[in-house]
């Protein structure tokens, strides 16, 4: 999995995360000569206690990750069948159930780090080259780019991938432009242990100065996503480990006893970013490198993943050249509308729940029970989070 002398590739992909490595094996079959370029080393150890870092892995992503290869080597996953999301400042609720659905599950909590280090497996046995390096300089050649790397070496290839995160160089270097918003809010993430079972569901508390979401790694152990201003964050980042568990417990009205902390704390900025274009000639954004938003949708890697499948699927419906602007713009097209859909969508729910005034709390309180009581509602907003369309790799 070392890089040979002939350094001509079919695909360079810059960014050796999840969505890196999945695009790679999205395409291992189709006979290219593909490399990552990764400056870090691309398979984590797994503790044997949970990291901090998951995702909520949807029923669409499983069917990905089933295809590439890599949902059976993942060590450690927790499956949950049911939601329940509940406000402070209202009497509303709602609800999701696996039956509602006809399925077995919602969907799975799982840790970052297991799903990379299956894919790492994956990709160990079959012929991807890596390059421990960083990518200096791009310059765009006849049929593809060329690249400058860090450890002086010079690479061809004919489609460049930008896997490389929300603050993508390949971005930048390309010079494709970004809209940003920042929410002034910090996500706060740890690992807790509780006194009762989180009954194989992710809970969802909405504050009036924060969202607190529960995502559970066992019966009596969970990840949470505490998203707040970032006077609140940075006030509940001082207290000790003792006084941010009670805190929390607090705020979720001891429904599952005191919770203890069990990780490391720590808080992350919440900025949303979108590129201009996803595409240009020979060069093809996917994941956070594209879009990344707020939490609050708890979509987090997943609408990488749909990129993914978009991405690979039309690459082979076509017999043009790889690279070829016409096929990578039909990706941008069928994925830039869902993608800002949903972060415009994660952007105004976010302002809605922090506004605080008597009559947008009984509206939405209200809406929260209104979709309660409708299946149908409910359906839709939960094929919208689950993602309802198959991927044919």
């Amino acid at each position: 999995m070392h890089p040979e002398n002939n350094l001509q590739y079919d695909i360079a992909i810059i960014g050796g995360g999840m969505v890196g490595q999945a695009f790679a094996l999205s395409m291992i079959n189709k006979g290219l000569k593909i490399t990552i370029i990764e400056p870090n080393h691309l398979n984590p150890r797994l503790q044997d206690k949970f990291h901090a870092r998951v995702s909520a892995i949807t029923p669409k992503s499983e069917i990905l990750l089933k295809n590439i290869g890599v949902w059976g080597l993942i060590k450690r996953k927790h499956a949950f069948t049911d939601t329940h999301v509940w406000d402070q400042n209202s009497h509303g609720s709602l609800d999701f159930h696996k039956e509602d659905e006809g399925v077995k599950q919602l969907g799975h909590i799982i840790e970052n780090d297991a799903i990379q280090s299956a894919m790492y497996t994956a990709l160990e046995k079959v012929h991807i080259e890596f390059i421990r390096t960083k990518l200096t300089a791009i310059h765009k050649i006849d049929d593809g780019y060329q690249l400058d790397l860090d450890n002086n070496q010079q690479i061809t290839c004919s489609l460049l991938i930008g896997a490389d995160g929300a603050k993508s160089n390949v971005r930048e270097l390309a010079g494709i432009e970004y809209i940003e918003n920042n929410y002034q809010q910090k996500a706060i993430i740890c690992n807790i242990e509780s006194l009762q079972s989180f009954q194989n569901t992710t809970w969802q508390r909405f504050l009036s100065d924060s969202i607190i979401a529960l995502l559970p790694l066992s019966d009596t152990q969970a990840s949470i996503v505490w998203s707040a201003e970032n006077h609140l964050a940075d006030e509940l980042m001082q207290l000790s480990t003792e006084q941010f568990a009670d805190r929390l417990s607090q705020d979720v009205e001891y429904r599952f006893g005191r919770f203890k902390v069990v990780s490391n704390i720590q808080a992350l900025p919440l900025i949303e970013r979108s590129a201009q274009d996803y595409v240009q000639n020979n060069l093809a954004l996917i994941g956070d490198a594209a879009h990344n938003i707020h939490p609050l949708a708890g979509q987090g890697v997943n609408l990488g993943f749909y990129d993914v499948a978009e991405l690979s699927q039309q690459l082979q419906a076509n017999n043009k050249p790889l690279g070829d602007y016409l096929v990578l713009r039909k990706y941008a097209r069928a994925m830039r509308l869902d993608n800002e859909l949903m972060a415009k969508t994660m952007t105004g729910l976010n302002w809605i729940y922090k506004e605080n005034n008597e009559p947008l709390r009984w509206l939405r309180g209200f809406g929260m029970n209104l979709i309660n009581e409708s299946l149908t509602l409910k359906s839709f907003l939960q094929k919208q989070a689950s993602g309802n369309t198959p991927f044919n790799i």
